[in-house]
């Protein structure tokens, strides 16, 4: 089996953050910006509990379906998620630890910073 595209990643990633309810996803295309990732992807929880299970049920798919296993970091408390699926960084965050950390700030292109 081929490893999936960033695409492929990206498309089974927004799925499964549909799936389980995500909220605010937003999309970063990070292609030429940073070597890190193609791109970056960053959603919110209601809830710790919320935050925690919707990364571990996207984790669990991106094994099931592209035979990847992804790093993840921050999953025990559930104020912040960081899954790194490759061409992929997933960022789940419960709503007030998004706000304090405004990370789509400082990855979105200028013109959103002109607010």
């Amino acid at each position: 089996m081929d490893a999936p595209t960033s695409q492929e990643l990206l498309d089974s990633v927004l799925a499964s953050l549909d799936d389980d309810k995500a909220e605010d996803v937003v999309q970063i295309d990070l292609r030429g910006k940073s070597s890190i990732a193609d791109y970056m992807v960053i959603a919110s929880g209601r809830s710790s509990r919320q935050v925690a299970s919707i990364a571990e049920k996207l984790v669990e798919r991106l094994k099931d379906s592209h035979k990847m296993s992804c790093k993840t970091e921050g999953k025990g408390t559930g104020d912040w998620v960081l899954i790194d699926a490759g061409d992929v960084i997933v960022h789940l965050f419960r709503p007030e630890v998004r706000e304090f950390y405004q990370l789509e700030k400082m990855w979105m292109p200028t013109a959103g910073a002109a607010q």
